[in-house]
């Protein structure tokens, strides 16, 4: 049997990946201090969750939390930063010097063959300069993508750049509100995105090109509260099950309500795991 490197390690370990607008002044605070439950991922976001004025006052943060997060010495969840384009990267690749190695890497929106060439380009160049690999993780969710048209070549020649530099793609994200809102579609605290035919078409084909060569991780559940007993944690839990049941592994959180839960789900029964002994012949 073949073992794994640290980057597979790494791709499954990411789990349930934690979003916080790269603004939030208290969070390498609350990392530090450990005040969420099975947190194993999470991403400074510079893209969709900060308007256009505030963007410079973002990037300050960020820098200050990421300066905060390596004096502490603590043990940290996998840092990522979210960016906005393959300028953006540069910039704040450039800004974070002599921080960016507490990093794993970067999130990359709206991934296509628009930019993937840019974005590939980067990260070798980073990778060429650091002792400590970077990884990036695209984002499957632009309109090229989500075209019927073009979507499934547009996804093999993406796959087939991508492939190029797989050493340093952690993984495939999709991004299943963005397609919704192509469509102006969006479900229920009791419906999963699977019953959304369009975008359920979507998530299939970048499944059916990807899940033999990468981990492609689960859209994002938009609901969230304090009640472990309320709707959206049974809503979760069963998109969750149907993710697993499609080939996608994690999920992007945008609350830490969800992530204990989507922790739970990624752990192996019993029963998986004494199957897989005997398919192994492991006494």
């Amino acid at each position: 049997m073949e073992s794994m490197n640290e980057k597979d390690i790494l791709a499954y370990k990411i789990g349930g990946l934690l979003y916080t607008p790269a603004l939030n002044t208290k969070i390498a605070d609350k990392i530090i201090q450990k005040k969420y439950d099975c947190l194993t991922s999470i991403v400074f976001c510079l893209e969709d969750s900060i308007k256009d004025e505030a963007l410079p006052m973002a990037e300050i943060e960020l820098c200050n939390t990421l300066s905060k997060l390596k004096e502490s010495y603590s043990e940290l969840p996998l840092l990522f930063v979210r960016v906005r384009t393959p300028e953006h990267m540069k910039k704040i690749h450039k800004m974070i010097e002599g921080q960016e190695d507490i990093i794993t890497g970067y999130i990359l929106p709206k991934f296509d063959l628009t930019n993937c060439d840019k974005y590939s380009n980067l990260i070798k160049e980073y990778n060429s300069n650091s002792n400590k690999k970077l990884y990036i993780m695209p984002i499957l969710e632009s309109s090229m993508v989500a075209d019927i048209g073009c979507r499934v070549p547009a996804l093999y020649e993406l796959k087939e750049k991508l492939l190029r530099i797989k050493e340093y793609v952690l993984n495939i994200r999709v991004g299943g509100n963005d397609f919704s809102n192509m469509y102006g579609l969006r479900r229920n605290i009791n419906q999963n995105i699977y019953e959304i035919g369009v975008i359920r078409d979507i998530l299939v084909n970048i499944i059916n090109v990807f899940g033999a060569d990468f981990v492609v991780s689960g859209p994002v559940w938009e609901y969230f509260g304090s009640d472990a007993n309320e709707e959206w944690k049974h809503g979760l839990i069963r998109e969750l099950e149907l993710d697993k049941l499609n080939g996608f592994i994690g999920k992007t959180a945008i609350h830490p309500s969800q992530i204990p839960v989507i922790y739970e789900s990624l752990k192996v029964s019993r029963s998986d795991y004494e199957d897989a002994i005997k398919i192994l012949g492991w006494d």
